[in-house]
């Protein structure tokens, strides 16, 4: 099997050439992400401008005392993400970390990250650092975003964007997967047994590729990248809003450095003892909370969707289309491009579906499930073309960077069982009540075959004074987490959003009962009294 090439990781010693640096490189397209998610003590530092303890504890003061240079985002004529950083008034640069903190004097990653810079010099508050979660989705572009968000406190924050290591334009990581990763175990034992061969093949491929790279791309040595970028931006302490697993990178680092962090903000923030591949199957109640809110929804819409006319006709009819793609596999699209959808890749077209209530989000899904429902009936159907390229991204090729970044965070973070025969009984328990999404949330992943790895799995014990936000029928990190994490994190602030199947909040859900709670705490820097609660509308 022929080993794809890395870029952005540098080998030391006269044997190895330089890769290029990752924010240089061209990039072909527009990036697309899978969304999914992922403490304790590291390398002791007290808190200063730009160096650890001394200055160079274990080699790591050059880390922190880099100078960066600031240049244009843009890599190429295609490069739309860039285009839209300068549009904005970004600027990109690349920052130089260690491969691995124990041995800093090794091999190195260079992160790439964007910047958009304060305009009120003399209210200036410092570095707002983001991550928008996956694991491994791409960040460098989201400052935009986040710098509308903010209103008139932008111009108070160095508002930072940055790729995570092995990710976008800081080195990304790619197995040379067949498909993004994400399947259902399927209808019975035969398809389980086909998805033990398939992952333990996509394992053998990640080892191949970048086995040397797996064991550090857990998030301990993300947050330890995040503490390296604050020293290269000369900040004593950052500000930070994570999204998803980015709230969980965010608890990570209050754990590792808890006194560098300034104002924090934890979006959809997860319960650290469900990270890694625990993350999945602490959904299943959520997602199918989720799925009777969606059904109703689209009950009430019979004449225009045309799957059933009340919450139970939905739902079997939807049944009823996995089972048919179990027996025959659903044929979708025309020509060149045709993709054949079984019983273990239907029920992933939902899971993704079901990640807000926007009618807009909801209507995007009920169209999939007419189209497959028309395909189960052997009608030709052609898929439009965001479809299309959400099909590619699923169960081609062009899903494997995204997916073999997903799983590197995921084993890296915990252990998973490895007996094939643990996941098959939760398959079954998990298909008795959730016949859908059991299977694949109980699924066998690339993990069962992983190495071991390098650090245990995070914990907290410090509080942290930060902000969490959470929907109450939030699909990918449920509430329930977010109210234990918020237990654990003494002296933090629970924001509860009632009434919403919705995964992400802040700048995202267009609820201005969330955003201007979070906007008056990251502008004065104190958290409200009490734990507030905001109504969906």
């Amino acid at each position: 099997m022929e080993k794809p090439r890395r870029r952005g990781v540098v080998m030391a010693g006269p044997r190895y050439r330089r890769t290029a640096p990752a924010a240089r490189r061209p990039r072909a397209g527009r990036r697309t992400v899978m969304a999914g998610l992922a403490l304790a003590a590291c390398l002791a530092v007290t808190v200063g401008p730009a160096a650890p303890v001394g200055g160079a504890v274990h080699g790591l003061g050059r880390y922190y005392g880099q100078r960066l240079d600031w240049r244009g985002c843009v890599l190429g004529p295609d490069d739309r993400e860039g285009a839209a950083l300068e549009r904005a008034g970004a600027r990109c640069a690349e920052v130089t970390v260690p491969l691995d903190y124990g041995d800093p004097g090794g091999r190195t990653v260079t992160l790439a990250l964007s910047r958009i810079r304060a305009t009120d010099s003399r209210h200036r508050i410092g570095a707002l650092l983001l991550n928008d979660g996956g694991p491994g989705a791409p960040t460098i572009g989201a400052p935009p975003r986040v710098h509308t968000a903010l209103k008139e406190t932008a111009a108070r924050f160095d508002i930072v964007g940055l790729d995570p290591r092995f990710v976008g334009r800081s080195g990304q990581i790619d197995c040379g997967w067949p498909v993004g990763g994400l399947l259902s175990a399927g209808s019975g034992r035969a398809s389980f047994e086909r998805q033990v061969a398939l992952h333990r093949d996509l394992a053998a491929r990640c080892r191949a590729a970048a086995g040397d790279l797996l064991p550090y791309a857990g998030t301990r040595d993300a947050a330890r990248d995040l503490d390296v970028v604050r020293g290269a931006l000369g900040e004593r302490r950052i500000s930070f809003v994570g999204l998803s697993y980015g709230a969980h990178l965010g608890t990570v680092y209050t754990q590792m450095f808890p006194g560098r962090f300034d104002r924090m903000v934890l979006d959809g923030a997860p319960d650290p003892r469900h990270s890694g591949s625990a993350l999945l199957p602490n959904q299943l109640p959520e997602q199918e909370g989720a799925f009777a809110d969606w059904a109703r929804w689209t009950a009430r819409r019979h004449g225009t969707y045309g799957l059933g006319r009340t919450r139970e006709e939905v739902t079997a009819g939807i049944l009823r289309t996995v089972a048919t793609a179990a027996v025959r596999p659903l044929v979708v699209g025309t020509g060149d491009e045709v993709f054949r959808l079984d019983d273990t890749r239907v029920p992933v077209l939902f899971f993704i579906g079901l990640v807000g209530d926007f009618d807009r989000q909801r209507s995007a899904l009920a169209e999939q499930m007419a189209m497959l429902a028309e395909a189960a009936e052997g009608l030709p159907v052609t898929p439009s073309a965001p479809a299309t390229a959400l099909l590619r991204l699923l169960f081609g090729p062009q899903g494997s960077p995204s997916g073999s970044a997903t799983q590197a965070v995921l084993c890296a973070d915990r252990a998973a069982p490895r007996g094939p025969e643990y996941y098959w009984r939760r398959i079954e328990a998990g298909r008795a009540g959730h016949p859908l999404l059991g299977p694949l949330l109980g699924n066998i992943s690339p993990c069962a075959f992983w190495g071991a790895p390098r650090e245990a799995p995070a914990e907290v014990r410090v509080g942290a004074r930060v902000l969490i936000l959470s929907a109450t029928g939030d699909p990918r990190t449920p509430h329930r987490d977010s109210v234990a994490l918020h237990r654990m994190l003494t002296g933090s602030r629970l924001l509860t959003l009632e009434g919403a199947d919705q995964h992400g909040l802040y700048g995202l859900y267009g609820n201005a009962c969330v955003d201007d709670a979070v906007n008056a705490y990251l502008a004065g820097g104190r958290l409200p009294d009490t734990d507030p609660v905001c109504g969906r509308r």
